[in-house]
C-alpha cells in the first residue's frame, strides 16, 4: 500500500516561488509545541525530538491499520514581546530581536484523519516507553492562515533578513496589512544539509 505523503498531495502548501507572492492557505491540523529561545539550545532541540516522537508514534499507529503516511515537514510560527520591541519591521527583527527573545509554535502537519484522541494515545505512549516529559506539552493545532506573502529562501537561517526584506517591499506596494505570524516552512533538514543548500519557505499572513 502506497503512504499518504502530504507534500503531493498539498503540493501549492509545500511550494514557494524564489520572488513574493500571495496566496491563500486553507485550514490544516497540526501536532504542535510551544516554546521559547534560541533555536541552538537544548530546549529546543528537546522540543523536536518530543514532536517526532509523537508524530512517529502516530505514524506506525496507523500503519499497523494499514494507513501509513509520511511525517511531513518540520515548520514553525515566529513573534516576540511587541510592546518591548516597538515598531521593528519584518526584515529587521532577525537582526534586532535577541535570538533568546524568539517564542515558537512547532508543526507538523498531520493527515486529515488523525484525531485529537490518536494524539493523546500516541503521547501516553512516548511517555511510558520513551520517558521523553516534553511529550506532555503537545497539542492538536488548527490553523487557518488564508491570505499570506510567501517566497523562498535558500541559504542559511542568519540570512532570511534578505528575503524578508523584499517580501516586506512587496507587501508594502500591495498595501497589505500585518494579519497573523512569521511562518517558516523547513524543506531541507537542517540538521544535515549545509547551510548554503538549506531551502525554507518564509510565509507572513496579510489582510
Amino acid at each position: 500500500m502506497e503512504k499518504l505523503d502530504l507534500t503531493k498531495i498539498y503540493k501549492s502548501y509545500y511550494t514557494a516561488k524564489t520572488k513574493p507572492e500571495a496566496v491563500t492557505i486553507d485550514t490544516a491540523q497540526y501536532l504542535s509545541i510551544t516554546g521559547k529561545g534560541d533555536p541552538s539550545d537544548k530546549l529546543f532541540a528537546e522540543n523536536i525530538e518530543a514532536l517526532y516522537s509523537v508524530a512517529y508514534t502516530i505514524k506506525f499507529s496507523f500503519k499497523a491499520l494499514n494507513k501509513d503516511f509520511v511525517v511531513a515537514k518540520l515548520e514553525g510560527l515566529w513573534w516576540f514581546d511587541e510592546k518591548k520591541y516597538k515598531n521593528i519591521s519584518i526584515s529587521d527583527s532577525p537582526k534586532l530581536i535577541p535570538r533568546s527573545e524568539w517564542e515558537y509554535r512547532l508543526l507538523i502537519r498531520l493527515p486529515e484523519f488523525v484525531s485529537k484522541a490518536d494524539i493523546d494515545s500516541a503521547i501516553k505512549i512516548v511517555l511510558e516507553k520513551k520517558w521523553i516529559q516534553k511529550a506532555k506539552l503537545i497539542e492538536l493545532f488548527k490553523m487557518e492562515e488564508g491570505k499570506v506573502v510567501q517566497m523562498l529562501h535558500i541559504g542559511p537561517f542568519d540570512k532570511e533578513h534578505e528575503t524578508l526584506l523584499i517580501m516586506t517591499e512587496f507587501i508594502k506596494e500591495h498595501n497589505f496589512l500585518k494579519n497573523g505570524l512569521h511562518h517558516e516552512i523547513y524543506l531541507s533538514d537542517f540538521r544535515k544539509t549545509e547551510p548554503a543548500k538549506l531551502k525554507t519557505i518564509l510565509r507572513e499572513p496579510v489582510k
